[in-house]
């Protein structure tokens, strides 16, 4: 072959600021991080370190249910981020160690997904016309057993019974700091 006789066809590059997104495309974009900034924000910014959290040498068995009380009062806002992060952790290893759970959520994800981009018109097979209805319908026939067979109740259950016994448990025998003392001195002054 002739090196005059092979054809190159060259596409201009698009840069992300030649890229258009649809105006409620934009709109969910800007909620989506304006929720992670205002959450990071209030909840990821009062993570205490690791040395503070895992402090042995604060942890005491309380002497009755009222001082358990107040240091689980105290300690639930004090360390209200590093709660969020436990439960985000299990949450985690609660999904991955259910496989079938964490199929039939990306089946169904992925699902809705597919649907909403590639499907939004009507497409005629075999003589029968295909709505997004019916694509829904199918992916609830098929979703919805595969779901109750992962059992998500029972995941979330144990979520909530695990990040219980983690939290309260930590928040009951964690004896609150010197600061704790002077919010009280403070608040009655």
């Amino acid at each position: 072959m002739h090196p005059n006789q092979i054809k190159v066809h060259k596409q201009p590059l698009l840069l992300p600021s030649d890229c258009q997104l649809s105006k409620p495309t934009m709109e969910a974009l800007v909620r989506v991080t304006d929720t992670i900034k205002s959450f990071r924000e209030t909840r990821l910014a009062s993570i205490r370190s690791p040395a503070e959290f895992f402090d042995y040498h604060r942890f005491s068995r309380p002497a009755d249910f009222n001082i358990a009380t107040q240091r689980i009062t105290y300690n639930t806002r004090y360390f209200s981020g590093n709660y969020v992060l436990v439960i985000a952790v299990l949450a985690v290893y609660a999904i991955l160690s259910k496989p079938i759970l964490l199929i039939a959520l990306a089946f169904l994800v992925g699902g809705f997904t597919a649907i909403n981009k590639f499907a939004a018109d009507p497409v005629e097979m075999g003589g029968h016309v295909v709505t997004q209805k019916h694509l829904y319908t199918g992916l609830f026939v098929i979703g919805i057993p595969l779901l109750l067979f992962a059992s998500p109740l029972t995941t979330f259950f144990w979520l909530v019974g695990a990040s219980g016994v983690v939290i309260l448990g930590h928040a009951s025998l964690m004896e609150p700091g010197i600061e704790s003392e002077y919010a009280t001195v403070q608040d009655t002054v």
